[in-house]
C-alpha cells in the first residue's frame, strides 16, 4: 500500500511540474546582471532578454548588482526563491575562476545553482601600448624574457579572467611581469592609452575603438579563434599553443527550480541565440552567441573549474 501511494506521489509531482511549465511564464522574470550596466553581460541580458519578452509576453526585468567582482549578484541570485522567476548572467570569473581565487564565497556554486543555457561568448584580446617594442605574441615573450619583471600588465581586477589571462600568458611564456589590478576595463585602459602599464587582456567591445583609432595595438584575440569583429588580429594561440580563454556568459536559476522550468527557459534561449539578428547584433560587439543545454554548461563549468585552477595556484591567487 505504501509503495502504490508513493507512486501515485510521484505521478502526481511529474504532472504537476509539466502543467508549470506548460503556463510558465505568467509573470516578469528577473534576471540579475552581477556588473554594471553596458557590459558584456549587459548586453547579453538585454538581447535575450527583449526577445523573451516578444515571444512570452512577459517582461524581463534586468538587475544591475555589481560588486565584489561580480559574486555579490550570483550570491544574491544564489539565494533567490527557486520559483522560475530569478536567474543570473553567471559570468566565468565568478562560476570557474572565483572558486579557486576567492578564499571564501556566499555561495556553493553545485549545491545553490543550476545551469541553464551558454549565453555567449565576449572574447577578450591583448592589447599594448604603441611604444612598447612588439608587434606580435612571440616578440612580447622574447621581452618578457629578456626584461623580467619590467613591463607591467593592468587587469580588470584582482582574480577575474582579465588577471588569469595575463597568468597563464606568463607561465606558457616562461617569464614575468608586474600585475597591476584595476576597477574594471575602464579604469585600465585610461592608464594603458598614455603608457604607465603596458599591456592588458580587454574586452573586444571597448577596445576596438581605441585599437582603430591607433591608440593602443592589438596584438592577439585570447579565444581559440580570431573574431570576426578583428579578423586581422590573430588568436593568440597561432603563436602560442594552448593559448585558450574564452569570455562566457550563462544564464542560471537558484537550484531548487522546476526541471521543467529550467528546460524550457533553456530551449527558448538556445532558439533566440540562432536568430540571425541577435548573431549579428552580438557580432557587432565583437561577441559570438552561445547556447547548449544544461547538462552541456555543467560540463563547461566543471572544465574551466579545472583548467583555470590549475592557473590560480600556480600563480599563488588568494583573495580573502
Amino acid at each position: 500500500m505504501k509503495k502504490k501511494l508513493m507512486c501515485i506521489a510521484i505521478v502526481l509531482a511529474a504532472v504537476s511540474g509539466s502543467a508549470l511549465a506548460q503556463k510558465y511564464p505568467v509573470k516578469p522574470i528577473r534576471i540579475i546582471v552581477p556588473f554594471p550596466p553596458t557590459g558584456a553581460a549587459d548586453l547579453l541580458t538585454r538581447t535575450i532578454g527583449q526577445k523573451l519578452t516578444e515571444s512570452w509576453g512577459q517582461q524581463i526585468l534586468v538587475d544591475n548588482r555589481p560588486g565584489v567582482g561580480g559574486n555579490l549578484g550570483v550570491e544574491l541570485a544564489a539565494k533567490s526563491p527557486p520559483d522560475g522567476y530569478n536567474g543570473v548572467m553567471a559570468p566565468i570569473t565568478t562560476n570557474a575562476i572565483g572558486l579557486s581565487t576567492y578564499a571564501r564565497l556566499g555561495y556553493n556554486l553545485e549545491r545553490d545553482l543550476a545551469p541553464v543555457s551558454l549565453a555567449g561568448n565576449i572574447p577578450h584580446v591583448l592589447v599594448v601600448h604603441p611604444g612598447l617594442p612588439v608587434k606580435n605574441v612571440k616578440e612580447l615573450v622574447a621581452l618578457g624574457r629578456k626584461r623580467p619583471g619590467d613591463i607591467a600588465f593592468a587587469s580588470q581586477g584582482q582574480g577575474t579572467l582579465s588577471h588569469l589571462e595575463q597568468e597563464m600568458l606568463k607561465q606558457m611564456g616562461g617569464f614575468t611581469a608586474l600585475h597591476v589590478p584595476y576597477k574594471g576595463s575602464a579604469p585600465g585602459l585610461a592608464d594603458l592609452i598614455p603608457g604607465n602599464v603596458q599591456l592588458f587582456f580587454d574586452s573586444i567591445p571597448s577596445s576596438l575603438p581605441h585599437v582603430k583609432s591607433g591608440r593602443i595595438r592589438a596584438l592577439g584575440v585570447a579565444s581559440s579563434k580570431r573574431s570576426p569583429a578583428m579578423p586581422d588580429v590573430p588568436a593568440i594561440n597561432e603563436s602560442l599553443k594552448g593559448f585558450e580563454a574564452d569570455n562566457w556568459f550563462g544564464i542560471m536559476m537558484p537550484a531548487g527550480t522546476p526541471r521543467d522550468i529550467v528546460e524550457k527557459l533553456s530551449a527558448e534561449v538556445r532558439r533566440i541565440l540562432e536568430m540571425p539578428d541577435v548573431k549579428e547584433r552580438l557580432l557587432a560587439q565583437g561577441g559570438v552567441a552561445g547556447g547548449s543545454t544544461p547538462e552541456q554548461f555543467a560540463e563547461r563549468v566543471k572544465a574551466d573549474i579545472a583548467k583555470w585552477g590549475k592557473v590560480a595556484r600556480a600563480a599563488k591567487i588568494r583573495i580573502e
